[in-house]
């Protein structure tokens, strides 16, 4: 029903920035929920960012003052700005959206995108 399609992902030095970004394909034509998501080795998938259909943005504190989240549900597109980059924030990133269905959460997933940042 969805595909989604990330890109941007890559190596960068600390304190250097990236932009992710996801387009949405398939027969749902927007979603209420779009997210980034990140999975580092041995650890468990984090929420980093998300924006509503009504365009409200939450953020992980990790992420407060470093990442920006940006979302066009009619063109199914979500994008993650990345600023001061860290080594800690190598990992890699998925994106998510999200709709509501008889009031039950149905998410789809990206194949996920490495974010490496190294000297």
């Amino acid at each position: 029903q969805v595909q989604l399609a990330e890109s941007g992902g890559g190596l960068v030095q600390p304190g250097g920035s990236l932009r992710l970004s996801c387009v949405a394909s398939g027969t749902i034509p927007s979603f209420d929920n779009m997210a980034w998501y990140r999975e580092a080795p041995g650890k468990q998938r984090e929420l980093v960012a998300l924006i509503t259909r009504g365009g409200v943005s939450k953020y992980a504190g990790f992420a407060e003052g470093r990442f920006t989240i940006s979302g066009d549900n009619a063109k199914r597109t979500v994008s993650l700005q990345m600023n001061d980059l860290k080594p800690e924030d190598t990992a890699v990133y998925y994106c998510n959206v999200q709709r509501f269905v008889v009031g039950e959460p149905v998410g789809y997933w990206g194949q996920g995108t490495q974010v490496t940042v190294s000297s």
